[in-house]
């Protein structure tokens, strides 16, 4: 009793002096609000309301048929321009994109001659050039089909692909994006509280405090696992209630509960390596290149931005001893498809084991450093 006493006053310690921080608890309310709108608002894949201009220098029926199929809300209504300006229209970036159709259309379409459209692009525009050009590329050729004979547009194979889309139906971004903005905050946030409390406790010499104190290091690491664990816990229950269900609109298909329980159990993890990380670093400009040099990894390869089935085997072998690998699993399960306990039971079991590795490991490091 004696021990779980130092541990609960230890962690109040550990909230008051976040909470005198005024700069972190910023740092903490904007990642859990404005970063996880703008990841699910503004990062839409989706090709929406692209401007172009259009250089008609065919004026035929065909020609016409073509600009009238750019519509929203793919693209905003085409611009008729002269050729001449299409350099200053996409230096000045009012447009994405260019369509120059050329004299003689047609005309040489009917005589059943090779005919070139020529696209000028934004490319920095990255995604919306991507997709963009599939879009309009699709719906020339469609266009003309149609001119040459109609209603062989619609006619396919005898095998019609029927193609249904689960748990996004709309296949809106917004869906996925703010999701996958909150599980990554969940891991980066609080490995940034737990490091920089303790390099904080370094700077200020509290640390040979805690030293010449009746405290076991257990009793520390605990205490700051469980304090700000739950401030990452109590943020992102806000987060996913105000922001992703209410401000992004955000269907939820599971249990929020349930996906909170998952994200303790990895708090658990990423705490203890924030521990780590701070153990080993003397300074906060240090801690800030370790944390990049792990975030990274933890980020890109846990299967959250790209598929791990898209990564080399041994990367995904590889990062099965990452917590977050399971943690983005058991999210989008829960979240995604609404998966029960009876399914995410397995990233869960194998969370608690990363989470005991990475907290004994932490241990005997900061055991280390106090006898130093």
């Amino acid at each position: 009793m004696e021990s779980l006493g130092n541990i609960w006053h230890l962690g109040i310690k550990e909230l008051r002096s976040l909470w005198q921080d005024k700069v972190l608890m910023v740092f903490v309310l904007v990642a859990f609000s404005v970063m996880i709108y703008t990841a699910g608002s503004a990062g839409s894949m989706e090709l929406h309301n692209a401007p172009v201009a259009v250089v008609d220098e065919d004026q035929s029926v065909l020609s016409n048929r073509v600009i009238n199929a750019l519509q929203p809300p793919w693209f905003l209504p085409p611009e008729p321009v002269r050729y001449d300006q299409i350099d200053a229209l996409l230096d000045r970036g009012s447009h994405t994109f260019a369509l120059v159709i050329p004299e003689g259309f047609e005309r040489k379409i009917r005589q059943g001659q090779s005919v070139s459209l020529q696209l000028n692009i934004d490319a920095t525009r990255m995604s919306q050039a991507f997709i963009g050009t599939t879009y309009i590329e699709r719906l020339a050729m469609t266009e003309v089909a149609e001119f040459l004979q109609p209603g062989s547009a619609s006619e396919g194979l005898p095998v019609t692909l029927v193609t249904r889309v689960s748990f996004n139906p709309n296949l809106d971004g917004t869906w996925f994006g703010g999701v996958m903005e909150l599980i990554s905050q969940v891991t980066l946030i609080s490995i940034i509280l737990t490091g920089a409390a303790l390099i904080r406790e370094r700077e200020h010499g509290t640390v040979e405090h805690l030293m010449v104190m009746p405290i076991r290091p257990f009793e520390i690491m605990a205490s700051k696992v469980w304090a700000n664990g739950l401030v990452v816990l109590l943020a992102a229950t806000a987060s996913i209630t105000l922001v992703i269900q209410g401000w992004l609109q955000v269907p939820i298909a599971g249990s929020v509960s349930l996906f909170l329980l998952g994200a303790l159990i990895h708090l658990f993890s990423t705490t203890a390596i924030g521990i780590l990380i701070g153990t080993v670093a003397r300074t906060m400009p240090q801690f800030g290149l370790l944390l990049i040099l792990t975030i990274l990894p933890l980020q890109l390869l846990s299967g959250g931005i790209t598929p791990r089935e898209s990564m080399p085997e041994l990367v995904q072998n590889l990062m099965l001893a990452a917590p977050t690998t399971h943690f983005v699993s058991m999210a989008q399960a829960i979240l995604y498809r609404g998966a029960g306990l009876e399914v995410v039971w397995p990233q869960m079991i194998a969370l608690a084991a990363i989470g005991g590795g990475f907290f004994s490991v932490a241990l005997v490091l900061f055991r280390r450093h106090l006898s130093i």
